[in-house]
């Protein structure tokens, strides 16, 4: 966070406690929909929960606006510290003067109207949110190891045919609970999404279509093709695309996105995709993945629209010995692209390197940090050697200081000697399992890591 933004937070946060000292607007205004499993949260923080079915039948709102949702409203309202958002309050419970999410997300959407509109009338109304984020199903090319057969049908396929992964303690991918609906045709929770589309989409401002694949989504194009027809010019439309699909579902995009940019059916069009090294390294962290069609998706992308990229990189356990790899990759497409920028945005492509945490067996934690840390500061003094604020084709001083959090997040970090063992015992087996599924082979992949398998395979 800049200066200039804490300073907005610390702003408003007395304006807040007006309201109550557990105000959040983003109970309000923000929801992430998982429409396949008929599931919501207003952010990443509290778990997801059910969609009652029977209630959007009446009201498609009940989407977001969902009885527990309504309940923690109150609760916020009220200045109660309501359970689903323990993250928050954990770092708040903290001292005075400690800044959470809740501060934040509130800062970000905070205007008069979305002031008074939560604040006022009855807990229990509904909300149309400004923020969503919507995921039409799980059908999805790729499986990557980390992800969840709730957001990948070729995962889900995977465990339905070799069942769950029995010899690890984390990341087991059960299904036995789940209930994907596999067809958006006959999914009632994309029904009420479009029956609630006309209202809801008044006072939306962001959209993010998330999946699964969202290029292989039928609402995908549903939701183009009504931006072609009813023109949204408030809107900043969002697609986390793997772009990893054929070059036909891309191509595809590209006309959809210049139409309703060109035509001004919307205010602005971001496009997230996600590489978290280079090489055959990438191809088997993300399985399906095919770095040929991949990159060649990525040059139609940028010279064929003039719009941004952004690289979502889930800093894990199988980046850290050639993380540099993409860094050069990195800076070759900056000299490349930029050139092409039709935007306001002077970035063509951009990053961010966000650490994964779990599944434990790809925590980069669970490494020895004499034989890995030097891979680490082999990467961030590549990033220091080549950050320059004047050069477009460089990396930023903000990129580099993130990335250096990164490294002192894993030169910091210790986990006591059971964590350790179990994080190592489950390293060993999941890739031992998922080699076997898979058909990959992890010691010819990554030759490397060598003496960090046989070490794991001795907590087996």
């Amino acid at each position: 966070m800049s200066d200039s933004d804490e300073k907005k937070v610390r702003k408003l946060i007395p304006i807040m406690n007006k309201v109550s000292p557990t105000f959040c607007l983003a109970k309000w205004h923000h929801t992430t929909l998982y429409l396949q499993t008929g599931e919501t949260h207003s952010c990443y923080h509290p778990p997801p929960h059910k969609i009652n079915k029977e209630e959007i039948r009446r009201n498609p709102s009940a989407l977001h606006n969902t009885p527990i949702k309504k309940l923690e409203r109150r609760d916020m309202l009220l200045g109660v510290q309501t359970k689903g958002c323990q993250y928050c309050w954990n770092i708040e419970n903290m001292g005075e003067g400690y800044i959470s999410d809740r501060h934040i997300r509130t800062t970000s959407i905070y205007t008069p109207s979305r002031w008074e509109e939560a604040t006022t009338g009855s807990y229990n109304k509904n909300i149309n949110p400004e923020y969503i984020e919507v995921s039409f199903g799980n059908e999805c090319n790729f499986k990557c190891g980390y992800c969840h057969p709730k957001a990948s049908s070729r995962f889900y396929n995977e465990i339905k045919q070799h069942g769950p992964v029995e010899t690890v303690k984390n990341h087991r991918c059960d299904i036995d609970y789940l209930k994907i609906y596999e067809r958006e045709e006959s999914n009632p929770f994309v029904d009420a999404w479009w029956r609630w589309w006309p209202e809801m989409s008044k006072t939306l401002n962001i959209l993010r279509v998330t999946g699964g694949e969202p290029l292989m989504h039928t609402s995908t194009w549903k939701l183009f093709d009504s931006l072609k027809n009813d023109p949204m010019p408030q809107l900043e439309l969002n697609i986390n695309s793997n772009i990893g699909v054929k070059p036909a579902l891309v191509d595809k995009m590209i006309d959809s996105v210049n139409y309703v940019t060109d035509n001004k059916g919307i205010r602005r069009f971001k496009l997230f995709t996600s590489i978290d090294t280079w090489g055959p390294r990438a191809e088997y962290i993300r399985t399906g993945l095919d770095l040929s069609i991949w990159e060649r998706n990525l040059d139609a992308y940028l010279i064929g629209t003039g719009q941004p990229i952004s690289f979502m990189i889930t800093f894990n356990i199988l980046c850290v010995t050639t993380f540099k790899s993409l860094l050069e990759k990195i800076l070759e497409w900056r000299a490349k692209y930029n050139q092409y920028n039709r935007t306001d945005q002077p970035q063509m492509v951009r990053f961010d390197t966000p650490y994964l945490k779990e599944p434990l067996q790809y925590d980069m934690n669970i490494l020895p940090k004499a034989e890995f840390l030097p891979y680490m500061h082999e990467s961030l003094k590549f990033m220091e050697d080549n950050t320059d604020e004047s050069d477009l084709a460089k990396f930023t001083t903000f990129e580099y200081e993130k990335f250096r959090r990164v490294v002192d997040y894993m030169e910091s970090t210790t986990y006591d000697d059971d964590r350790v063992a179990e994080g190592r015992r489950d390293f060993y087996n999941w890739f031992n399992a998922l080699d076997e599924r898979r058909d990959t082979n992890f010691l010819e992949t990554f030759p490397e890591m060598t003496d960090f398998y046989n070490e794991c395979s001795e907590y087996e």
